[in-house]
C-alpha cells in the first residue's frame, strides 16, 4: 500500500466514527411506545418481545449478510480489507454501536453509512420505521446488561 494511503485511511476512519459519534440532535427521543402492549414488554427494556422477534427475522434477512447471523461481522473487523474500506463492524455490544443514540442508530439503517466513507447502503426504501426498531430490539438483547446500562445512561435516558 501507498505510504499516503497509510496516512489518510486511518485519518479518514477517525473522521467517520467522529461524525457517527457526534449526533447533532441534542433532543433525545423516546422510543414509540405504539406498539408495546404491557403484557409483553422487557422489564427495563424500551421494545417488547414482539419487536425482539420480528427483529431476529428481519436482521437475518437485510442485515446478516454483512454484520453475520449474530451481528458478530468478522473476527478482523478492524482491519481494513483490500479495498481499503473497513469491514461492517459487530453490532452485538463488542464494538461502538451502543455508543449511539437511538436516533442515530436509526438513522444510519435508514440512511446508510455511504456518506460517511463506509459501505452500508440506506434501508429507507425497504424497511417500515417500526422494522427498524425491531431490528435494534433484537440488536440490543445481544448486548450485556452492563453495556445496555452504558448505552441508557450515555443516551441520556437515565441518569447516573
Amino acid at each position: 500500500m501507498h505510504p499516503f494511503y497509510k496516512l489518510i485511511l486511518p485519518l479518514a476512519t477517525l473522521l467517520a466514527v467522529n461524525a457517527c459519534s457526534n449526533d447533532t440532535d441534542s433532543t433525545t427521543e423516546q422510543p414509540s411506545t405504539s406498539t408495546v402492549t404491557p403484557a409483553t414488554s422487557i422489564p427495563g427494556r424500551w421494545y417488547t418481545e414482539e419487536q425482539v422477534a420480528a427483529g431476529k427475522h428481519l436482521f437475518q434477512l437485510h442485515c446478516s449478510t454483512c454484520h453475520g447471523s449474530n451481528a458478530q461481522s468478522i473476527p478482523d473487523w478492524k482491519k481494513p480489507g483490500s479495498n481499503g474500506m473497513y469491514p461492517p463492524p459487530p453490532l452485538n455490544g463488542t464494538a461502538h454501536a451502543w455508543h449511539h443514540s437511538l436516533n442515530l442508530l436509526r438513522k444510519t439503517v435508514r440512511e446508510g453509512g455511504v456518506r460517511l466513507g463506509g459501505q452500508m447502503p440506506g434501508f429507507a426504501d425497504k424497511l417500515k420505521p417500526q422494522e427498524i426498531d425491531a431490528i435494534l430490539a433484537w440488536v440490543q438483547t445481544l448486548w450485556t446488561e452492563q453495556i445496555y446500562q452504558a448505552w441508557l445512561t450515555r443516551s441520556g435516558l437515565i441518569k447516573r
